[in-house]
């Protein structure tokens, strides 16, 4: 069973909309630690400001039920940067899976606007997570916050500088990107996730 993690943090209906388009039937949309704990895959939606997100898992109790989770689980997006070591939005400490600093896009060409929103490529790409995708595929952002480069690096992009379009560490997985929202190469590495 799919556990999808239910914690005001938006972006729940989309998610979940993806698992169907994806086939899968069983799935629930949960704030329960006990049915989390007892997933197979877990994913972390999310949206909007991270301390909010993070400040939310925590009045769960949840930030400890995903630490210790041994079971693949994706973060997406916000659900990502909570995955981090520390959040510069709010100025908050993540859950520390990932090592490294999410910080505020820091532009220096006027023609770039913030928040980054559209479509970029995905280069670098590494692990099970991007089986299939070509290099260059395309993917859909939507952030103001972007996490640094770093170790746990598995795909990079674009926008200014070079950021972490996706971060992987043991069983944790991260897109900044929104899988549900890209179309066929969203499809195909929420297919590889579950096929972990």
């Amino acid at each position: 069973m799919i556990a999808v993690v239910r914690y005001d943090a938006g972006n729940v209906l989309s998610v979940v909309n993806a698992l169907r388009r994806c086939g899968v039937e069983e799935f629930e949309l949960t704030s329960d630690p006990e049915v989390i704990k007892n997933a197979d895959k877990v994913i972390l939606p999310g949206v909007g400001d991270a301390s909010v997100a993070l400040s939310s898992l925590r009045s769960l109790g949840l930030d400890a039920v995903i630490s210790s989770l041994t079971c693949p689980v994706l973060g997406i997006c916000v659900g990502m940067q909570v995955l981090c070591r520390h959040c510069e939005e709010g100025d908050v400490d993540g859950l520390g899976i990932f090592d490294t600093e999410v910080s505020r896009f820091n532009l220096e060409d006027p023609g770039l606007k913030i928040p980054h929103m559209g479509w970029n490529q995905l280069k670098d790409m590494r692990t099970p997570l991007f089986k299939g995708l070509p290099d260059g595929s395309y993917v859909y952002f939507v952030h103001s916050f972007r996490a640094e480069l770093s170790r746990d690096t598995i795909a990079t992009t674009v926008y200014g500088s070079p950021f972490s379009a996706a971060l992987a560490k043991d069983n944790f997985f991260g897109t900044q990107f929104h899988p549900e929202k890209s179309g066929p190469s969203g499809a195909l590495i929420i297919k590889n996730f579950l096929a972990l």
